[in-house]
């Protein structure tokens, strides 16, 4: 026999197209791949295969996937076209029963003990007074016991001693426990404790629907709002989507994808019958999970909160998904309104009619940045087109990146040679500051006209050794941080880990090191990490802030020369003249707080 996990791997791998079309002559028709029928002989195009996945014959009505295939056209049993169709995909496909000797799959007892501890979240939830507080924060949310059962809702009670107890009377030891992140150790010695008190429980299911991790949402106060399980073994909350395991046959038969942002709304949409719809696990999207929806489909609609962080958050994934060549939708809500709201008020019916209206993620900015008056003069435009590039650059389908640059040229008013050779000098930027934040464009509820925010400068090595050094010392010396949050903003700093950190920090100033990565990404926690581990070198804290805002003021006043560089191109004589006393004004600025040699750094700042 072959695993579950392994079979489900092979079809998500597999290239359908290609492996038919190594026995049936296929032209693209569409979306789909069409030729004749294998199956009767057929000498018309009436056979038809979705990348997706499936094919159908219109004649003879032959259907199923990849497996059904290669069983039917070259004769072999389920095991043997797994592995043909396995090793047509670059997968070793080993059947278990001649493996045996190797022992049984090691993530089974991560599967087995989260399973355990699902069950006795739900039971808390349901049948005992702990689980009070959390039935009735689901009644306020109108989340009915039937719905929560169907995504396997629980409650972990705020006594540390509980779910320990419980799972030792199963056989799982602390041991056990702590390997599966169910429990944590604060310090050396000390008493394990349960990783979830007091929160509602979500089961995080892989596609096979094993239980892989948890997330919790707080009952009460508390921070952070929401926690998910560490990483392990079985659980990589970058390359996870939450609902996937329910959605994946829907995302393949409705060729789209919903993208919300958080459990409810994954849970509210799901169970009105908007099945295929999945959810990050409370950051970022990351590339990983924008590569996992490729597998499925190639059209997501991003559905985020109508607020100003998840406008941030859409353009964020915008980014991210074209890189992947996916088609991407933006659905905009009524103000006030998320997707787990819009569809308990409104319906599943008044959510599809917004999907009809959703508009291209591009085509989105555009319009905000219209609105804003963005495109009316020489300095806004400058900044609107820079906000434009990193979202064409993104666009790795060349069809969808041509057709951006002409909508981009067409709203800021230049010819798109001007731009594709904006494109060709961009095109040695790093990585990271293409990949950055997106929330420059914004629109602000109640406000008559959006607003662009600050654009993310290139990252410069005395800058970012600037944050470095200031983040690492408010980790070690939380007493500054006050100090330093009243002449410094978030906004600041440039390395979106570090900024991560700092925000951190500056809200919940007294929580340990592993609190404060709880509500970090997978990059951040990695730099958190990196600097607790290195306390050094901090005797005079003061000197060592001083220094730093200087070298971060140093670079403000120098990225505001470097916009006036940018728009000297396009001035009138009038313009310059202005734009050149301007120049001369910071320069003057950076030379009071330069031409010293920065001892934090090695290196020295000259204008």
């Amino acid at each position: 026999m072959i695993p579950d996990s392994v079979v489900e791997q092979v079809r998500e791998q597999a290239d359908i197209v290609s492996i038919v079309g190594e026995l049936v002559k296929l032209k693209r028709v569409g979306n789909s791949f069409r030729g004749p029928c294998p199956f009767h002989q057929g000498k018309d195009p009436n056979f038809a295969v979705s990348p997706r996945g499936g094919y159908v014959c219109f004649v003879c009505h032959e259907k199923g996937d990849v497996f059904t295939f290669v069983q039917k056209r070259l004769g072999l049993d389920f095991v043997d076209a797994v592995k043909y169709v396995g090793g047509k995909s670059g997968i070793d496909v080993k059947d278990v029963a001649r493996e045996r000797t190797q022992g049984p799959d090691p993530r089974e007892r991560f599967w087995e003990i989260n399973g355990a501890a699902a069950e006795y979240f739900t039971k808390i939830l349901w049948t005992d007074d702990l689980g009070v507080p959390a039935r009735e924060y689901l009644t306020k949310r109108q989340m009915t016991r039937a719905v929560a059962d169907r995504f396997g809702m629980g409650f972990a009670p705020r006594d540390a001693t509980l779910l320990r107890a419980h799972l030792q009377t199963l056989g799982y030891d602390d041991t056990r426990q702590i390997e599966a992140g169910l429990l944590v150790v604060k310090e050396e010695g000390g008493e394990p404790r349960p990783r979830f008190r007091n929160r509602l429980m979500f089961p995080i299911y892989d596609p096979q629907s094993r239980v892989i991790a948890f997330g919790g949402r707080v009952i009460g106060p508390g921070e952070p709002k929401y926690l998910n399980s560490a990483e392990s073994p079985t659980f990589q909350k970058g390359a996870t989507l939450y609902g996937l395991n329910w959605a994946k046959n829907a995302i393949r038969k409705d060729e789209r994808v919903l993208l919300v942002e958080g459990y409810f709304d994954c849970v509210r949409l799901l169970a009105a019958g908007i099945e295929s719809t999945v959810a990050p696990l409370g950051t970022a999207l990351t590339e990983a999970q924008a590569e996992l929806l490729r597998k499925y489909t190639t059209t997501v609609f991003l559905l985020y909160d109508s607020d100003r962080a998840g406008l941030t958050a859409t353009f964020r994934a915008g980014d991210v998904l074209l890189r992947q060549g996916l088609k991407v939708h933006v659905v905009t809500l009524p103000e006030g309104e998320d997707p787990d709201t819009f569809v308990l008020h409104h319906g599943r019916e008044k959510l599809e009619a917004q999907l009809g209206d959703a508009i291209d993620v591009f085509e989105r900015k555009v319009q905000i940045l219209q609105r804003g008056g963005w495109f009316n003069d020489l300095r806004r435009k400058r900044v609107a087109l820079d906000r434009l590039l990193p979202t064409i650059r993104a666009a790795a389908d060349p069809i969808t990146r041509g057709l951006y640059l002409a909508r981009a040229a067409a709203a800021v008013g230049v010819s798109e040679e001007v731009l594709e050779r904006e494109l060709r000098q961009g095109k040695g930027k790093s990585s990271r500051q293409d990949r950055g934040p997106t929330s420059d464009v914004e629109e602000r509820p109640g406000a008559s006209q959006p607003r662009l925010k600050e654009r993310r400068r290139p990252l410069s090595t005395e800058g970012i050794s600037a944050e470095r050094q200031l983040v690492r010392l408010l980790l070690h010396r939380r007493q500054y941080i006050e100090a330093v949050a009243e002449n410094l903003d978030v906004a600041t700093l440039r390395e979106p880990s570090l900024a991560q950190i700092f925000a951190r920090l500056v809200a919940t100033p007294d929580v340990a090191a592993d609190v404060l990565a709880d509500a970090l990404d997978e990059e951040a926690v990695a730099q958190l990490n990196e600097l607790a581990a290195n306390d050094g070198g901090l005797d005079v804290p003061a000197r060592i802030i001083q220094d730093c805002l200087s070298v971060l003021r140093q670079r403000e006043l120098g990225e505001k020369i470097d916009e006036i560089d940018r728009q000297l191109p396009l001035a009138g004589d009038a313009e310059k003249d202005k734009l050149v006393r301007r120049k001369q004004q910071l320069a003057t600025e950076i030379n009071a707080l330069g031409g010293r040699r920065w001892p934090s750094f090695g290196r020295t700042r000259k204008s």
